[in-house]
């Protein structure tokens, strides 16, 4: 077997898609495993509880999939996904700094469901002739060299009746099967340390509901609201492809969101605007609620072991987990297979250490912002070292500076987006009009027409 004849995928998730795409053009054959049935069209995946609920990919992650699909997002936008070129159809609103909708980032955001965006994607990567998809099939276990130094496979099990256990020898097996990824279970097996788990609890709940509105009941195309000191809870309200609106409310710390819809919008309008809610209340609403918990932030410090076998990697959720209310998960798997791209363009040699110590740059900035804004909230129990507390002072005060400053609002928007590093923040010129921005500020709007502002 050469050095780059066969590598192999677990899990057939957006992480795993990217992956195998990126593989492809270093192994002569890929095979993406995957335990639950993988739709043809548009349709939720079992194994993907998350995306009935309101999902994004940033501007920063499509740079990404463009580039190793190219012609992919102008595909989605020819299918209707709507694309926001004018953020003056955005309403976002983190840490209850509603930032300016004069902002001008300069980026395209698109608009669509998770399984709308991952069809299109799973598309592109069955049509590659080196890439073969097993789904309906268990991993059981990996193999290895008798010294445990190289996996040389994985041993599958097809849920089809009478089917056996079968052996995939390969090169290289990627773990891509996400939070509950067996890579640290495996390391112990074969006398390797786990890696150290960094996490950050947030006890996150979803409801979830999809909505028809009346023809041009809102002008907004997305409506992003965040917790807020002393008010763990928020939501979204984003226009999808088929123009259909999901409804998403969350709640940190333990606390629930009401699952009856009446109740949704009572929860809702303790924080979404006048005008959002009146609309909502003429809404039909279309299936179920959908519910969904997401305990932690956590990361598996890879990056840091100093032993680790040949022939392994982590990635996405596997490797690095965000709270999703920030819309980071799928943008963070296509920084991370960006990274595994640039490694492998240096070839295979000690591909496990470079590649942890490659993708944990980006997710370092990723987690930065996560964990800075979670820790934002009092509510959020974490260390808050003397670093963290004057970052997030400075963070809070550029987003109040944010509400008025277009200019401030676009850069803070570009940096959430994963475009620009967090350190964009930190230039200079940008601190200077945060500490100037009281005095660059408008005459204040009188009580009624501040009330239309907000509107």
């Amino acid at each position: 077997m050469g050095s780059n004849d066969h590598a192999v995928v677990l899990g057939g998730g957006m992480a795993g898609l990217l992956t195998a795409r990126v593989l492809a053009d270093t192994y002569e054959r890929v095979t993406l495993v995957e335990r639950d049935p993988l739709p043809t069209a548009v349709d939720h995946r079992r194994g993907a509880p998350q995306d009935q609920h309101l999902h994004g990919l940033l501007p920063g992650g499509a740079q990404v999939v463009e580039d190793l699909f190219p012609g992919l997002l102008d595909e989605i936008e020819a299918g209707g996904a709507p694309v926001m070129t004018d953020y003056s159809e955005l309403k976002f609103s983190p840490a209850g700094h509603l930032l300016s909708r004069d902002a001008k980032p300069d980026i395209p955001l698109y608009l669509s469901s998770r399984p709308y965006l991952e069809h299109h994607i799973r598309a592109r990567v069955r049509a590659l002739p080196n890439i073969e998809i097993l789904d309906q099939c268990d991993v059981v276990d990996l193999t290895s060299t008798e010294a445990n130094d190289r996996i040389t496979g994985a041993r599958v099990q097809h849920r089809t009746e009478g089917s056996e256990e079968e052996t995939l020898e390969a090169d290289l097996v990627v773990d891509a099967m996400g939070r509950g990824a067996r890579t640290p279970a495996w390391l112990a097996e074969l006398g390797y340390n786990r890696p150290e788990e960094e996490e950050l609890v947030v006890h996150l709940s979803y409801s979830s509901r999809l909505l028809r509105l009346p023809p041009d009941s809102l002008s907004e195309k997305l409506i992003v609201i965040g917790p807020q000191p002393g008010r763990p809870t928020g939501g979204g309200l984003i226009l999808q492809e088929d123009g259909s609106w999901l409804l998403s409310l969350v709640a940190c710390v333990g606390v629930r969101p009401p699952t009856e819809f009446e109740a949704m919008l009572d929860f809702a309008a303790e924080f979404m605007p006048a005008h959002v809610i009146s609309a909502l209340r003429n809404a039909e609403s279309v299936g179920e609620v959908s519910t969904f918990k997401f305990p932690a932030n956590r990361w598996r410090h890879y990056e840091r072991l100093r032993d680790f076998p040949q022939g392994l990697l982590a990635i996405g959720d596997a490797f690095c987990s965000f709270n999703p209310i920030y819309g980071q998960g799928m943008s963070a798997a296509a920084l991370q297979t960006a990274a595994l791209r640039d490694c492998l363009k240096q070839g295979t040699h000690d591909l496990p250490r470079r590649f942890f110590r490659s993708a944990a740059t980006p997710m370092n900035l990723v987690w930065q912002l996560a964990a800075g804004a979670d820790l934002a909230l009092p509510e959020v129990e974490g260390p808050r070292p003397l670093p963290v507390r004057i970052l997030n002072s400075y963070v809070g005060r550029l987003q109040a500076e944010s509400e008025h400053d277009p200019v401030l609002a676009g850069q803070f928007i570009r940096v959430a987006f994963l475009v620009d590093p967090p350190a964009r923040l930190l230039r200079p010129a940008t601190v200077l009009r945060v500490m100037t921005g009281k005095w660059r500020r408008p005459a204040p709007a009188s009580a009624a027409e501040d009330s239309s502002l907000q509107a």
